[in-house]
C-alpha cells in the first residue's frame, strides 16, 4: 500500500468518527496492535488488512443513532461500497468487507481470514487492560449509565447477575472474559499482559464502594436514631 492510499483511507474513516470512546485514536491503536500480532504470523495481506483496521469502526455512527443496528454490518457495507467507489477491485473490497463483519463478539459469525482474526484480535486487545476499562467507564459516562447497581440488601452488586447496565457488568459480561477468546498467539499474549491490571482496578474499586454503603449505612442509622 502506498501512502497515496493510506491517506485516502485515513480521511475517509476520519469523516466518519464521532464517538469519543471509539475514536480516531482507538482506530489507531487498533491498525498498530494489528500490526504487531501480523509480524508473528505468514502470508499476512497487509492490504486488506491495514484497510480493514482503518475503516472496521466506520459504521459506529449507524448503531449509535439506532442501537438495532448492527455497527460491523453498517461498517462493511459502507466499507465495501467507498472502496468500489475509488476504484478497488470488487475481490478486495469484499475480503475488507468481511473483516470488518465479524470483527465484533458474536458466536454465529466467526473471523475465517488471517486478516479477520488479526482485527479481531487487535480490537479486542483495545479492551483489554488499563485501555480497556478506561474506554468503558468513557462509554458508559457518553450513555449515561452508573459505575455499578445497588442490591435491596444495600450492598453494591458486583454485576456478575445484574440484567440493568453499569460499568461493572459490563466488566463482569464482558471484561472479565475476553482473555481466552483471542485467535493468534500473539495477542492472546500480549493480553495475558494487561489482565492483572484490569482485575486489580474492578477489585480495588469494588471494595472500596461496597465498603462506603456498608460503613455508611450503619454510621446513618446511628444518627438517625
Amino acid at each position: 500500500m502506498d501512502k497515496k492510499t493510506y491517506r485516502l483511507l485515513e480521511d475517509y474513516m476520519l469523516c466518519c468518527m464521532e464517538d469519543s470512546a471509539h475514536d480516531k485514536e482507538h482506530v489507531y491503536r487498533v491498525l498498530y496492535n494489528a500490526l504487531e500480532i501480523a509480524k508473528g504470523e505468514d502470508n499476512v495481506d497487509y492490504d486488506v488488512l491495514i484497510t480493514a483496521c482503518l475503516l472496521h469502526d466506520i459504521g459506529r455512527k449507524e448503531q449509535f443513532e439506532n442501537p438495532k443496528v448492527c455497527h460491523a454490518a453498517a461498517g462493511a457495507d459502507k466499507a465495501y461500497q467507498f472502496l468500489l467507489g475509488q476504484g478497488f477491485d470488487t475481490d478486495y473490497a469484499e475480503q475488507v468487507k468481511q473483516c470488518i463483519q465479524t470483527h465484533r463478539f458474536r458466536k454465529n459469525n466467526q473471523p475465517q481470514s488471517l486478516e479477520a482474526k488479526i482485527l479481531f484480535d487487535a480490537d479486542k486487545l483495545d479492551v483489554a487492560g488499563a485501555i480497556g476499562v478506561a474506554r468503558t467507564l468513557l462509554y458508559k459516562g457518553i450513555v449515561s449509565e452508573p459505575l455499578y447497581s445497588v442490591l435491596p440488601d444495600g450492598t453494591v452488586s458486583t454485576g456478575e447477575d445484574d440484567d440493568a447496565p453499569s460499568f461493572f457488568q459490563e466488566y463482569k459480561y464482558k471484561l472479565e472474559n475476553l482473555y481466552s477468546k483471542f485467535y493468534t498467539e500473539r495477542a492472546a499474549k500480549m493480553a495475558k499482559e494487561r489482565q492483572p491490571i484490569a482485575n486489580a482496578f474492578y477489585n480495588s474499586l469494588y471494595q472500596e464502594v461496597n465498603a462506603s454503603y456498608q460503613n455508611g449505612r450503619s454510621e446513618l442509622d446511628q444518627v438517625l436514631q
